[in-house]
């Protein structure tokens, strides 16, 4: 494999290690819950531990990559990680896993400020968009494959078995990072790590049009998909009864439906502008995302409509995300980490959101999810509108 190659396959799996260390235990939640004597929702707060550590470390990260490069925090992230993993594998209580899941993820999501940060680096802006369709088919093989995984490993060899397969997962990209991976942005002396210096920074990245149109627009997009997956269980086991098995093959079909999109992206790229693109798709998922939540209202969906709709909003997403995301991070260099994790934090904040949302909303029908889902949709096109708007008037 040449260099390029090398260089986007870690990316990507770097990107995977949110996901993946999610994904591949919640089918051992019961497992856990049996021999930790705990209930299943006691078993949850592991997973809500996992996404305050996503947010919070995201965060810390992007002031670091910033002073310090991108590689000593990203190998400094995975030994946490891999440290944690092998903690989560020997945890004797439950309070033992919330804490050591924090950890983990606090570890773990450097490998989603660092990918974005090095794409920024090293790639111009429509580039940068084609580099992040690619990390999405990478990162698209998780929700497909990693629950499969973990639950024949859980059945096999027990639950601890998932965290040591997280934690070799670490293992192999610590080394990778050290031998594979080149610096793309050297150690900058000139940046604080001061609070009174990160907070300024972040508010300045925050209030620069650009990255405020594309960071919130693509955020809010996203919590859609958020909402879909909080919901999903519910409306496809529960109000169109199919079987855990079908289940799977649905997540799978839809998760395809998303791959499938972001590589789609690259051939639109040879042709239309990444502002051109997600113009048009965002406009698409509005429409659906309504047609979605009307259908339900008014009781007009079967399975079959429900499958194509939600088909066509992943589809849409796989459009918006990278094209969205470069576009955000095209106003900074030298603050390319920190821009990239507050990008990180804004996605997770809103998508974590969305996902509550539902929950609270629950009324035993598919409206609160495909309510959230064009809500949504709706509020990420208007402030793509009003954004654009902005921007070209101050252009002028």
């Amino acid at each position: 494999m040449n260099n390029r190659t090398i260089l986007i396959l870690i990316l990507g799996l770097l990107s995977a290690i949110g996901p993946f260390s999610i994904d591949t235990y919640l089918s051992g939640f019961p497992s856990i819950a049996t021999d930790l004597n705990v209930t299943v929702d006691d078993v949850s707060y592991s997973l809500s531990s996992f996404f305050i550590g996503i947010s919070v470390g995201q965060l810390i990260y992007g002031p670091l990559l910033d002073r310090f490069g991108r590689k000593t925090p990203l190998i400094i992230g995975l030994v946490i990680y891999f440290l944690a993993s092998v903690g989560c594998a020997l945890a004797t209580s439950i309070e033992m896993l919330i804490a050591l899941r924090f950890l983990q993820a606090l570890g773990g999501c450097v490998g989603m400020v660092a990918p974005r940060a090095i794409v920024r680096d090293s790639f111009p802006v429509e580039e940068s968009a084609k580099i992040f369709s690619t990390l999405i088919l990478i990162l698209g093989v998780s929700p497909i494959i990693a629950p499969t995984v973990g639950s024949y490993m859980i059945t096999a060899m027990g639950w601890h078995s998932v965290f040591w397969l997280q934690a070799g997962m670490g293992f192999l990209l610590f080394f990778a990072v050290i031998f594979r991976l080149a610096e793309s942005k050297q150690a900058d002396q000139s940046i604080s790590l001061k609070p009174q210096h990160i907070i300024p920074t972040f508010f300045n990245i925050f209030k620069n049009p650009q990255f405020f149109t594309y960071a919130f627009a693509g955020s809010m997009v996203s919590g859609g998909v958020y909402a879909y997956l909080s919901g999903s269980p519910f409306v496809f086991m529960k109000i169109y009864k199919v079987t855990e098995q079908q289940y799977g093959w649905i997540f799978g079909l839809l998760a395809g439906g998303l791959i499938l999109s972001s590589q789609l992206n690259n051939l639109a790229l040879r042709k239309y502008r990444s502002e051109q693109i997600v113009r048009v798709v965002l406009t698409i998922q509005t429409v659906v995302g309504i047609l979605l939540c009307l259908g339900s209202v008014i009781d007009g969906l079967n399975l079959y409509t429900t499958i194509l709709l939600i088909f066509i909003f992943l589809c849409c997403q796989g459009f918006s995300f990278p094209n969205s995301s470069a576009l955000s991070l095209v106003p900074f260099s030298k603050e390319a980490g920190s821009a990239s994790a507050l990008l990180g934090a804004i996605q997770m904040g809103i998508g974590s959101l969305a996902a509550a949302l539902v929950g609270f909303l629950s009324n035993g029908t598919s409206i609160p999810m495909t309510a959230v889902m064009a809500g949504c949709a709706v509020l990420g096109l208007t402030i793509f509108r009003v954004g654009r708007f902005i921007l070209e008037k101050n252009n002028q």
